[in-house]
């Protein structure tokens, strides 16, 4: 029995001394301090790291069917009333809607920036709830925004006088809301296409005059999660003496956000390239800011993970360890070169 107890002992890793012969000294209690605050700082960047989540990407053909496509627009017009603004959308399917007004609302802007007025539109007709706090509160039917005659009448004369107005006044426009279209290719355009062209005429004197200068606060095709970047964000484009149609070409991928609590985000990712074409004299079209869409037929599943406990152990012990065996090395060779220094002195 003794020898196996003898056996035993010959393989212990870790022999002690006796107490005796155990020195402490100062420079071992300063590197154990060092020693204990980088362990200390290592842990918790380690619990840190292993608490966070990191993201895996995974693609897959796109099965949706049927469903709509949101877009999130908030935009702003600083040279153009809301009276003259109008959003129009088109599809591959044939749909074509004129003035869409789902869920858009268009704010009055004076000469800097602040609102002056809110218009809410709803059912492709435009209906003014206004909150005017300028001089100009008179409230004006429907068919003083959507002119489609041929023949100018009273009211006509009213509607081009008073955007004649705003536009000497500086006023501008910015538009925000959910546009909810088909989940198929084409295009939507923010643009005075919803004035009869003789209106518009009377009002702008030529399309060389209509400016689309524009600043995109927000265009997205969903809503967003943590670490989407949305490319037109932010965006201004300013025109000075000058006119013509801007064209944003957009890549929509469908995205799939899986949160690590395994609830799913449905939304879209885009890519976009822009294309600007100067307005001339004679030309017959109209400026306009156009997004064409078009949706790619892959989708991107995004998973949320945490790393396994037993890789957090392990980096764990490696870090720890690492940093015992260096104070370790350390402090042997701090007292050997104090010995060293004051043998001489003795």
């Amino acid at each position: 029995m003794m020898g196996v107890k003898q056996a035993i002992k010959k393989i212990d890793a870790f022999p002690r001394a006796e107490d005796h012969l155990l020195q402490k000294t100062q420079s071992g209690a300063l590197v154990s301090i060092m020693g204990l605050l980088i362990m200390a700082t290592l842990f918790l960047h380690e619990l840190r790291y292993y608490l966070s989540t990191y993201t895996v990407h995974q693609m897959s053909v796109d099965l949706k069917r049927g469903e709509t496509l949101p877009i999130h627009i908030n935009m702003t017009f600083p040279s153009l009333p809301c009276d003259v603004l109008s959003v129009d959308a088109i599809d591959m399917s044939g749909k074509h809607e004129v003035d869409l007004d789902t869920n858009i609302w268009k704010l009055r802007l004076d000469r800097y920036g602040h609102i002056i007025g809110t218009e809410y539109l709803s059912d492709l007709v435009e209906k003014e709830h206004s909150h005017d706090q300028g001089h100009d509160k008179d409230h004006h039917d429907d068919s003083d925004h959507k002119i489609h005659l041929q023949g100018f009448d009273l009211e006509t004369e009213k509607m081009v006088k008073k955007v004649k107005e705003a536009m000497t006044n500086g006023e501008g426009c910015r538009v925000y809301g959910v546009l909810d279209v088909q989940r198929v290719a084409g295009n939507f355009h923010i643009s005075v296409h919803g004035l009869n062209i003789f209106v518009a005429q009377m009002i702008f004197e030529g399309n060389i005059h209509v400016n689309v200068s524009h600043m995109i606060h927000d265009l997205s095709f969903g809503p967003k999660y943590p670490g989407i970047h949305n490319p037109l964000d932010g965006t201004v484009r300013i025109l000075h003496q000058a006119s013509g149609t801007f064209k944003y070409y957009i890549k929509i991928v469908p995205t799939e956000y899986r949160y690590i609590s395994k609830e799913v985000l449905p939304t879209n990712q885009f890519s976009v390239t822009e294309y600007f074409s100067p307005m001339h004299e004679f030309a017959r079209a109209w400026p306009a800011v156009y997004f064409l869409y078009d949706l790619s037929p892959i989708t991107v599943t995004i998973k949320e993970e945490r790393r396994s406990f037993l890789h957090f152990i392990t980096r764990l012990c490696a870090v720890l360890g690492g940093t015992f065996a260096l104070t370790g090395m350390l402090d042997r060779w701090m007292y050997r070169i104090l010995e060293a220094v004051m043998k001489p002195k003795t």
